[in-house]
């Protein structure tokens, strides 16, 4: 037995070897890969394929190649408004101010018309990662990493917003590092619908990632409306129907030509779109799809192209545009990493024929530079807005600058 007073020093002597051998444990194991490189093939580790970091401060209009945008025959493309910097989801308020809400910067910026010229103003500063933006009835809804707040009246105080009030906290308590920015619609039913993506690039989700939800913005009450969507940061409700529609991003690291980004329309709630058991709605995932059935999900409307990276979409309900364009989709393609020839870096066209049958082609394109390069672009289009006179705004976050497409004199 030892004696009394040696057992401290005995306690103490155990707790820093017990520290030791946990502090050389931790300093053998292997720092975590980024979301990003998750999944990849012991084939795939020495990949040089990578995400594109975008310019954080943004470039003039001047220093880009403006002139290289095309679009169809009696279209017009400009710069409609350049020093937005990281320009992404845009909402369009009662006064014709368009709010430009993004990923990666911590502001909202507020854009103004002032007799054909257009003034950028830094709204609201401080902010985590305040992609998502949604203007209804006087107030402006913003969705952050962690929560969603609204500015009750601000188009009437640009220079002086009010305090925020908060709709909803608490919406990433593990601080994911995937997919946690978030896009925001107004839904037909006055409530809000925004996305909690997967917390990874394929990874089991908790309950409410890889998943579109809706809160009520009067009472806060929170409801999922689908499941299985790895990461949609665009959607927009059909004029007619009502029925939500989405973008989605599949996952990475399955080759150059697979899984496709889709196109979804959600036609009840709780609807589960396959991930991360089934991709593409034909294609099981090679760790999470043993033992399953892509019959068990709801396929996709339409297959956008593999790693096209589809963010912002909207109906066109515009006046301006020919008539086959009506209730038309279009679709800002950001652009692909995770492939070797790279594509999408437009915006695309969907219509639909006499049977509701989708068919895609390029709208607006020029972007992409050379397939094979690194970077392959100079720009990246991130959302889409219609206007009240019927143009369509384009955001670009890799340059900061909104275009504007018209079509006619």
């Amino acid at each position: 037995m030892v004696p009394a007073p040696f057992r401290p020093f005995i306690s103490l002597a155990s707790a820093l070897v017990c520290a030791l051998i946990a502090n050389a444990a931790q300093a053998q194991a292997p720092a975590a890969p980024p979301s990003w490189q998750q999944g990849r093939s012991g084939e795939q580790e020495k990949s040089s394929l990578h995400p594109f970091a975008i310019n954080p401060t943004g470039k003039s209009a001047k220093e880009l190649p403006v002139d290289k945008l095309k679009v169809p025959a009696g279209f017009k493309v400009e710069v409609w408004a350049d020093g937005v910097p990281a320009a992404r989801s845009m909402a369009l308020g009662d006064k014709g101010t368009v709010f430009v809400g993004n990923r990666q910067a911590p502001n909202v910026y507020a854009i103004v018309d002032r007799g054909g010229k257009r003034q950028v103003k830094t709204l609201l500063t401080g902010l985590d990662a305040p992609n998502g933006v949604v203007f209804s009835k006087g107030t402006l809804y913003i969705a952050e990493r962690n929560r969603i707040t609204r500015y009750d009246g601000v188009e009437n105080s640009l220079d002086n917003p009010p305090a925020a009030k908060v709709v909803i906290d608490n919406l990433d308590p593990n601080k994911a590092a995937g997919h946690f920015w978030k896009f925001l619609a107004m839904g037909p039913d006055g409530k809000l619908y925004f996305n909690i993506g997967a917390p990874g690039n394929i990874v089991m989700p908790t309950y409410r990632e890889a998943s579109i939800m809706r809160v009520d913005p009067g009472k806060g009450v929170l409801e999922n409306v689908a499941y299985g969507v790895r990461n949609s940061v665009g959607f927009d409700f059909h004029p007619q129907t009502k029925q939500l529609w989405f973008t989605n991003h599949g996952r990475d690291w399955l080759g150059d030509e697979s899984p496709n980004d889709t196109l979804h329309v959600v036609t009840r709630k709780g609807q589960h779109f396959g991930y991360p058991f089934c991709h593409q709605g034909d294609t099981l995932d090679p760790e999470f799809g043993k033992n399953r059935s892509c019959s068990e999900f709801s396929p996709p409307t339409l297959k956008l192209g593999a790693h096209i990276a589809p963010i912002g979409m909207r109906f066109y309900t515009g006046k301006m545009f020919p008539a086959e364009y009506q209730n038309n989709i279009f679709i800002a393609f950001r652009g692909s990493w995770n492939r070797t020839i790279k594509q999408g870096y437009n915006v695309t066209r969907v219509s639909f024929d006499a049977n509701g049958k989708p068919k895609m082609e390029p709208f607006l394109t020029g972007f992409l530079t050379d397939e094979k390069a690194d970077p392959p672009m100079w720009g990246r289009p991130n959302d889409v807005l219609v206007m009240r006179d019927g143009s369509l705004l384009v955001s670009d976050d890799q340059n900061g600058i909104i275009y504007r497409v018209s079509y006619g004199k």
